[in-house]
This record gives C-alpha cells, structure tokens and sequence, in this order.
C-alpha cells in the first residue's frame, strides 16, 4: 500500500529523569490489546534495546482520532522512539528504529521514516514513492471509532488484481486516482454505510476521488485546489458528528 505523512498531529512532551518506570498521560487513552499504550511499550523497548535506566514521562495531547484509520497511536511510538533516540544519545540510526518500529506495530516503521512510502510485506519493507504534483487531503471523520482487529477477523480477501499496478505508478495525478483502492472497505463500508455517504459527499463538493484510510472509518478526498478543499471541509463540518480535518502531504 501506499502510505503518506499529513500534517494533522498528536503533540508530545517527554520528560525523562532518574530512576526507572513509565508513566502515559493521555486523556482518551487508546490502549494496546495487552492494556498498556503503544507509546508507553516504546519506551520500555527503546530503553531495554539500549540497556539503559530512566523513569519516564509521555504526555500526549491527542489531535488524531482515536482508532480512526490513521495511524494516530502508530505515529506516537515512533514519535517516542525518535524523541528518546535523541533525547538520551542512544545512537540509533533509522534502520534500527524501524526495526524496533515492527515489534511494536506494522505502521510504526513508516512513521520513523515518515513522507510518502509504499510500503510491501507486513509494512516493514518501505521504498520512496512520488507523489507530483502536490496533493491536498480533506479527512473526514464520522465521530466513532473502528477496531483495525475487528476489520481483519471479517476481511475476506479473493483477490490480488490490484498489487502489481503500485509498483507501476509512474506519479502523475491522473494515475494516482486511478490506484485508489482499499480492500479493507469491503467491511467497514458493509457495516457502517454512513462512510459510502461520506465517500459520496466528498465526489458531490469537489474532490476528485475518495477512499476509506486504512482500516476506516476516516475517508480522504483528493483535490489539486488547496482552496476548494477548504469550501468542501467548510461544508461538511456542518454535518453533526462529522469531524473534518483539512490537511497537506509533508514530504
């Protein structure tokens, strides 16, 4: 799949003393299956992986969704991963974060590297992929959350027709629209049609096309006009629980 960094961002402050523990401040906490924040398991990794002590503070301020398709928690551990890299003059270069990145998740390696990326296997395998002219995104939001868990245990896929024409894409505009696709739909659109409506409202306002992000329930809509992707997100805002959000590639 292909996978681009947008502007639209959790904030994080991280604070490191002496001693040893990790401590997450999040209101909303989105937690891992085994009870314990991504954010929180990077720190103890980063840390074991280095054989260092410290007593750890994460405070997240959260402007993603939670389990909205975007990689919000993803993007926080790698965020962390990078923080503390730095912070403690750990000495890591890239390669080594984003192997550390998959043990914790098969987005967390992209956010580590960040821009655009197709990224192949679980996630882990990442190549440049040009994306010209610039692209702006208008997200939308329904204002509930979708498990990634749930969508994969009823994903049934019969086809791979659309993986080979990734690797073709030369990165034209025109060619970019003609590559939307996300099997994951199949389900989510399924089981909550308020995303078809979505999808459908974004075409009718001016985007060029519109596609489920990841797992859902958050859809894009592509526009070559940063303007008139700002009069869509002006109208769709006014629809109740609808969280829209107005956001541009960073590369």
């Amino acid at each position: 799949m292909v996978m681009q960094q947008v502007n639209l961002c959790d904030r994080i402050r991280v604070v490191v003393r002496q001693g040893e523990g990790v401590e997450v401040d999040c209101p909303g906490l989105d937690l891992s299956p085994g009870g314990e924040n991504l954010a929180a398991r990077a720190v103890r990794l980063i840390l074991k992986e280095a054989g260092v002590r410290a007593a750890v503070r994460i405070e997240i301020d959260k402007g993603i969704p939670v389990a909205a398709g975007l990689g919000g928690g993803s993007s926080d551990a790698a965020a962390v991963l990078k923080g503390l890299n730095g912070m403690l003059s750990l000495g890591f270069d890239n390669a080594a974060l984003e192997r550390m990145g998959l043990i914790l998740g098969a987005d967390v390696p992209f956010f580590v590297r960040g821009g655009v990326a197709l990224a192949e296997g679980v996630g882990e395998r990442l190549s440049d992929f040009h994306i010209q002219p610039a692209v702006c995104y208008l997200l939308v939001n329904p204002g509930f959350a979708v498990s990634t868990a749930w969508v994969y245990r009823n994903l049934v896929l019969t086809s791979k027709g659309h993986e080979a024409n990734l690797a073709r894409f030369v990165g034209c505009y025109s060619g970019l629209l003609r590559l939307l696709h996300n099997d994951l739909e199949s389900v989510s659109l399924s089981y909550f049609p308020v995303l078809m409506d979505i999808k459908r409202r974004l075409l009718e306002e001016g985007a060029d096309g519109a596609l489920m992000s990841g797992s859902g329930p958050t859809v894009f809509g592509l526009f070559r006009d940063r303007p008139a992707a700002r009069r869509a997100g002006e109208k769709l805002a006014r629809i109740a629980s609808w969280q829209v959000f107005p956001v541009e590639p960073c590369t």
